[in-house]
């Protein structure tokens, strides 16, 4: 991503729009991987852009293309921080318990708006 032209926000942005539909979820390896990025904090470095995205589509109204970016592990969700700033833009409540659906949702209207 530092060796990119784009903007770290802009180049996972690219890359998730790029994806086949098969291919998504996409996790943060996967991203990372795709962006060619190198130790040290790769997954770091992906999910601050992620975060970004995430400020970027809230003032644009569009749902969170980093919805489509998922832990390896098990429930394969995103991580902690996806949440929290969900929470922080009001797009999702407070309450954690309705967290897994409201991604859930906000996957799908990715990939209703996904080319």
């Amino acid at each position: 991503m530092s060796d990119s032209p784009l903007a770290p926000a802009a180049a996972v942005r690219e890359t998730l729009e790029a994806a086949p539909r098969e291919k998504l979820p996409m996790t943060y390896q996967d991203v990372a991987d795709t962006l060619g990025l190198q130790p040290p904090r790769t997954i770091q470095r992906v999910a601050q852009a992620l975060e970004d995205t995430m400020r970027e589509d809230a003032a644009q109204a569009r749902p969170f293309i980093a919805a489509l970016v998922v832990s390896r592990r098990a429930p394969h969700m995103p991580a902690r921080g996806f949440f929290e700033l969900a929470v922080e833009l009001g797009r999702f409540s407070a309450d954690n318990s309705l967290h897994a659906q409201a991604w859930r949702e906000e996957y799908q209207r990715v990939l209703a708006a996904h080319k």
